[in-house]
């Protein structure tokens, strides 16, 4: 640090007493003057303070300014060093804030740090401040911006405002963000002051932070009180507001304990641990210990401090987190080398942004806590780049985050947010709020044993991905789920949907049996993998797999696939950031015939919308993209993608190969002539085979009309986790929804049953490529209803096959009839094992 910004760092003479600046500006200059009349900064430093100002705010509060250069200007800057410019009578800095003491910094890195501190520690001692505001001695100033002042004494117990009422609070699960989020918008509406305290505590109902900080309870007494002219009236209003959500409260509560209480099929655990109810998404067991991904939108409490001890807290928080950025570049150079490195340099760089600095200060000032200022600020900077629509500010915004999270858990270690990069040497069950497709994919299957997360469904790509991998998982958990200690031992149940918290030995030794036994079972299934699903009448069912590369066909082939059922082309476009091109697709299509070798391929043109969006497509923002531009609709507008796909695949089809291309979401005749025109202009061209064009029945529409649709095409294939979800008007990623959207569902049973009647007209053969053809007990559901064709991940292929191959068709008829008949799901599941 500069010796002039150590102890003793400020000389008389850049103190100047008893200024009448005429304008905030005229002030910012003057200290400016005495910066370059000391040879600190260059003459044109007083400008750039003045444009800094113009951008960002530097009030710090309590009458005083700290009024710096802007960071590309650091070049102006000789040495380290700071004037101060008294101004009795004050100036108005911003509407409502007067300044009275300028304290104008050069700095070419972080030494103004160390001046926010003292002037932090000095704030809290208000008479003093308010003695060097018209002092005559310019050493008394010199003297109070040279030490550290004492702490301010500890905060007495909240008072109450002038109206006040007291209210039992009676939500079955507290207060929680959901309801908070609603007294919040209450009381910043009711245009008064409200505060909510418990016992001792209090907090603003306008923070939502500060409410969730009480950690109020079912029972706890609260008064709420508030001040102003017609005050009483508005806290009554508000009342009722914070009253008015205890039916739905108690409603939701009822609910999560009646999924709670639904009998588990599977493995119960002999004693009784702690259990948080979800939906099994994968099947299977698996015991380790937790791994918790935190929400992006971080709870992080706000816990004021003495500013003093504040100031030093961020100081040494920043110094940590530089040393380890320094560190990880390092390490990251002789890994990946210098150009991978450069991330973690940028993101270094934002550790000295006196904007992002002096914007926590000032929070910090206004009495908020250092985690919670230094959070707040980096998610205003970062909101502030991701609004303006660029792309490179956009990941800046996303560096920003990132490195504030770093500070953020060397300021508070308990808000530390798990990441994928950073898993525990051992078996880890990962908890998640919810997990993207690629990072799913992208799971150490050395380390993670299973999934839990707090949202999504059973048809979730998550869910399905986890299938993929062979990973036990549930969904739809919850946000107890993320509270969740890290490092705590569980056992995650994939076929029951529940995460069981510490179990006792006896748990996990009945859950060890359990786990070998399902092994044995597995073992028994894949022996006969390669058997075909013939029925014991003779009846046989055409297994394929849910494939997207070629490396992945060995696998599909071993766990006894004898096809592939459903390529999703669309991975081509959302694991890179650019299109595909022709000749690329052509690679990846006749690589996966190849690897077939003669076994049939079924190829799902470009799916994209819903819940699969492709940046770098420039699609246009939908407020409902599921009923918006999507699957074959986005294909018909952007022949730049249909055209280059269609032609891949007509060229791979001309090398040989059992080639069929089906188009999804398709709603009606005309999209399908259209498609169909396009086929055959390009197969033309290409002069190469006509192969079979087929289309996904995934929207009530499709399947109502069936019969029609047949006449235009050689199969259909039923995307069942899509057609559930438009079936039933439920989003499959909804937690509050997820529960209820059950693809055996008896609607959207008579929908299938309803395909494969319109498909027989015209004797075409149905497929399911959704996720009931994966689940034993749906394909032989599906198989009794007439379905051809069972498409699923691959691990799932040997069980489904061993359950087709124990019954007749005539039986699983009759189970069919049965299912369609009932009035709820949860019926239909009843019926497992009653025939079948």
């Amino acid at each position: 640090m500069s010796p002039l910004l150590a102890g003793g760092f400020l000389p008389a003479d850049l103190v100047r007493l008893n200024a009448s600046p005429s304008s905030k500006e005229d002030a910012i200059r003057e200290a400016g003057q005495l910066l370059v009349a000391a040879g600190c900064v260059d003459a044109d430093y007083g400008t750039s303070m003045v444009r800094r100002e113009a951008v960002a705010n530097t009030f710090l509060g309590h009458g005083v300014a700290i009024p710096h250069g802007l960071g590309e200007d650091r070049g102006l800057v000789r040495r380290d060093g700071i004037a101060v410019l008294q101004v009795p009578d004050g100036i108005e800095w911003n509407p409502g804030q007067t300044a009275r003491l300028i304290v104008g910094i050069a700095a070419r890195s972080d030494s103004h740090i160390t001046i926010l501190r003292r002037l932090t520690r000095l704030i809290q001692d208000e008479a003093r401040l308010e003695r060097l505001f018209t002092t005559a001695d310019p050493s008394e100033i010199v003297t109070a911006l040279a030490e550290d002042a004492a702490p301010a004494p500890a905060a007495a117990p909240a008072i109450d405002l002038a109206e006040r009422l007291d209210w039992t609070l009676d939500y079955p699960t507290g207060l929680h963000a959901r309801p908070a989020s609603i007294w919040v918008e209450a009381a910043k509406n009711s245009g008064f002051r409200i505060q909510v305290r418990h016992g001792d505590e209090a907090a603003d109902a306008r923070n939502l932070v500060a409410l969730l900080q009480l950690g109020l309870k079912a029972g706890d007494v609260v008064t709420l009180s508030a001040s102003g002219t017609d005050a009483a009236a508005a806290l009554a209003r508000f009342r009722d507001v914070v009253a008015s959500l205890s039916a739905q409260e108690k409603a939701d509560a009822a609910r999560a304990a009646e999924r709670a209480a639904v009998p588990v099929r599977g493995w119960t655990p002999p004693g009784r641990p702690t259990a948080i109810a979800g939906i099994g998404a994968s099947p299977g067991l698996a015991i380790g210990t937790v791994h918790v991904l935190s929400a992006q939108n971080l709870a992080v409490p706000d816990q004021p401090v003495a500013l003093g001890d504040g100031a030093a807290i961020f100081n040494d928080a920043l110094d940590r987190t530089r040393l380890q950025m320094t560190a990880l570049v390092d390490d990251t150079t002789r890994r990946l080398g210098a150009a991978d490195a450069a991330i973690f340099k940028a993101q270094a760089t934002l550790l000295d942004d006196t904007d992002l600095i002096t914007l926590t200060c000032q929070l910090m000032v206004a009495g908020h806590g250092v985690a919670w200022s230094w959070n707040e600020a980096v998610e205003r900077m970062a909101g502030q780049l991701s609004a303006l629509g660029n792309p490179v500010l956009a990941a800046r915004a996303a560096d920003l985050r990132d490195i504030g999270r770093r500070v953020l858990v060397q300021i508070d270690p308990t808000l530390h947010s798990g990441s994928l990069t950073d898993l525990p040497e051992g078996p880890c069950i990962v908890l998640a709020p919810d997990l993207s497709p690629s990072d799913t994919a992208g799971l150490d299957m050395n380390r993670v044993i299973g999934l839990a997360t707090a949202q999504g469904g059973p048809t979730s790509h998550t869910a399905i991905l986890a299938r993929t991998l062979g990973l036990p998982a549930m969904v739809a958990g919850g946000a107890a789920l993320l509270e969740t200690a890290p490092g705590t031992a569980a056992i995650v149940d994939g076929d029951g949907g529940r995460l069981y918290l510490d179990p006792s030995e006896e748990d996990l030794a009945s859950a060890r049996a359990w786990i070998d036994a399902l092994a044995k079972k597995r073992a028994e299934e894949e022996e006969q993998r390669s058997l075909p699903a013939r029925l014991t009448d003779g009846h046989q069912v055409a297994i394929g797999a849910n494939v997207n590369r070629p490396d992945q066909v060995p696998l599909a082939l071993a766990q006894g696939g004898e096809g592939v059922g459903l390529m999703r082309t669309e991975f081509l476009f959302l694991e890179r950031g650019d299109t595909p091109s022709e000749d690329e697709q052509y690679e990846t299509y006749r690589g996966m015939i190849d690897a077939l070798d003669g076994r049939p391929l079924i190829v799902r043109a470009l799916d994209i919308g819903g819940d699969k969006q492709v940046a770098h497509l420039n699609l246009p923002h939908e407020e409902n993209p599921f009923l918006g531009v999507r699957g074959a609709r986005l294909l018909l507008r952007r022949p730049d993608l249909l055209e280059p796909q269609l032609r891949a695949l007509y060229r791979a089809a001309k090398g040989g190969g059992d080639l069929s291309i089906m188009f999804p979401m398709i709603t009606s005749v005309p999209e399908v002539i259209a498609l169909r025109s396009h086929c055959e202009r390009i197969r033309a061209e290409l002069d190469a085979p006509a192969v079979p064009i087929g289309i996904m029945i995934e929207v009530p529409a499709a399947a109502i009309q069936a019969d029609v649709l047949a006449a235009h095409v050689d199969f259909f294939s039923i995307g069942t986790n899509d057609l559930t979800q438009y079936a039933l008007a439920i989003d499959r990623q909804n937690p509050d929804l997820a529960a209820e959207a059950d693809s055996l569902h008896p609607t959207v049973l008579r929908l299938i049953r309803m395909t494969v009647e319109g498909a027989r007209r015209h004797d075409r053969w149905v497929g399911v490529c959704g996720g009931i053809a994966g689940d034993p007990f749906g394909a032989a559901l599906l198989t009794g209803l007439g379905v051809a064709e069972l498409s699923m991940t691959p691990r799932d292929i040997p069980a489904v096959k061993a359950r087709l191959r124990e019954s007749d068709l005539a039986t699983l008829e009759a189970l069919a009839a049965k299912a369609v008949t009932a009035e709820t799901a949860e019926q239909v599941r009843a019926l497992d094992g009653a025939g079948a």
